[in-house]
């Protein structure tokens, strides 16, 4: 008798066995089958080919973003100037000094002297921070500041 009952509950466990996994099937399939036909996987595959276009994408932005940075390290970024009055005795602040620069101190300074029959502009090429022609005072004081 209790053989009996032993397998009676073994059928039961069984058959809830059977149920439970009829039902887990049933599940996964109304799961996989998802909307309009389309499956869970094919989503995932779609879903995958778009992360890997976003990867290529995003690859292709920071080598362009390295590319814009070593430009913007070259490009005239720092700029100064001043006015001044060359001569004494007369005329008024007329002449400058301008200091175009870069992040990298290369540059150019230009000064122009203005007079009343003349204005003469000067150009010095500045590299690392230093001139291989004679600054003047002005052109100094401008290349200083812009440092």
């Amino acid at each position: 008798m209790t053989i009996t009952i032993l397998l009676y509950i073994l059928a039961g466990f069984v058959v809830l066995l059977l149920v439970w996994t009829v039902r887990f099937e049933i599940r996964l399939k109304r799961l996989l089958m998802g909307t309009k036909g389309k499956s869970l996987e094919e989503a995932i595959n779609i879903l995958g080919n778009h992360v890997e276009k976003i990867k290529d994408t995003q690859i292709k932005i920071n080598d362009h973003l390295k590319l814009i940075d070593q430009k913007l390290g070259k490009t005239v970024r720092k700029v100064e100037t001043i006015r001044f009055n060359p001569f004494e005795d007369h005329g008024s602040n007329q002449s400058f000094a301008i200091a175009f620069m870069n992040d990298e101190n290369d540059g150019v300074i230009m000064s122009s002297l203005y007079a009343r029959d003349r204005m003469s502009i000067f150009a010095k090429p500045i590299k690392n921070g230093k001139s291989e022609f004679e600054l003047s005072a002005e052109e100094k004081e401008v290349l200083e500041k812009v440092k």
